[in-house]
């Protein structure tokens, strides 16, 4: 593979080079490029799909220039040991001191800092600001709600997700390439930490509101949280808001005994509409109707004020335990 790499490279670099030294507008190209280039596909198929290589493995990595232009790249600035220690895997620090044992260096300087400490204080920060964001942002929803919500931007996929977008990826020291959605979740929480070592704890509340709380962005919450029992839910607001009780009235139907049948259901309460919903059948018309009173209700809409993401939270109200 790295043959093929460095083959291709020459080829690319003779004429770029034949290009510079011409002096002419028109390109030229030689007619050992093209056999070249077919007989290095060829062999490219022949060997088949290759394992994916980590830029680690090659010659010209300089793992503190990148984990230097990590941080740049994020306008932050991190401690370059507490950023290694964030990326490097229990499974991978096991390995490598069983290596420098094997090779007979001494025991004191055999031990080699993993990221599981980092990474519960990276997650204990985390949840504290996403918590405390979610309540600032959505006051009206209950508290199963909020949990919900924050339980998606806390899960692992979401993480990874953010991750793997900001480039931990070639970084991470694991025992396995590509990293599994876990290391990268786990590399992500422990690079919080990281950062709260490095440059405090409200450096890395705004990371995780740069940077998690952010998914929320044009994402509609239902996909996120649906409660399981809305017209229950809907009965017990109203109740402690004095409401009156939910009652659903048929409003509209059509294709009565067909497959196409439609029929529209209103909420109404203390004789005022709360919401409206559409469905194949009563039930589901009623449970539509519900779930639509309840983002009213809750703030929740689509047409909703969009999230302030540029808010600055005081520290009085993230609570880190």
């Amino acid at each position: 593979m790295s043959f093929l790499r460095s083959a291709a490279g020459l080829v690319a670099r003779s004429m770029l080079l034949e290009g510079a030294t011409t002096g002419q507008t028109r390109r030229h190209i030689k007619r050992w490029v093209s056999p070249t280039l077919r007989e290095l596909a060829h062999r490219q198929k022949k060997l088949g799909p290759q394992k994916p290589e980590a830029r680690s493995g090659f010659v010209e990595w300089n793992e503190r220039s990148e984990l230097f232009a990590f941080g740049k790249r994020l306008g932050e600035s991190f401690e370059l040991s507490h950023l290694q220690r964030a990326f490097t895997e229990k499974s991978f620090a096991h390995r490598e001191e069983e290596r420098r044992r094997q090779l007979g260096i001494e025991e004191a300087d055999l031990q080699m800092p993993d990221n599981n400490e980092l990474a519960e204080k990276g997650e204990h920060i985390a949840r504290a600001y996403v918590e405390a964001f979610l309540q600032n942002q959505l006051p009206k929803v209950p508290k199963e709600g909020l949990q919900a919500i924050a339980s998606y931007l806390l899960s692992t996929e979401t993480l990874a997700h953010v991750s793997t977008h900001l480039g931990t990826k070639d970084l991470i020291h694991s025992s396995e390439y590509p990293p599994s959605a876990e290391s990268l979740a786990k590399s992500l929480k422990a690079v919080i930490g990281a950062l709260a070592d490095s440059s405090g704890v409200e450096r890395a509340f705004l990371f995780v509101r740069d940077f998690i709380c952010t998914q929320l962005s044009q994402k509609d919450l239902l996909d996120v949280w649906t409660p399981q029992d809305p017209l229950q839910m809907l009965n017990k607001i109203c109740q402690e808001q004095k409401l009156g009780e939910a009652e659903p009235r048929l409003i509209g139907d059509c294709g009565k005994n067909t497959v196409l049948a439609a029929y529209q259901v209103g909420i109404y309460a203390d004789r005022q509409l709360l919401g409206k919903g559409f469905g194949e059948d009563l039930k589901t018309a009623t449970e539509t109707a519900a779930i639509d009173a309840l983002q009213s209700l809750f703030d929740t809409h689509d047409n909703r004020r969009p999230f302030d993401f540029g808010v600055q939270l005081e520290n009085k109200n993230v609570r880190l335990g």
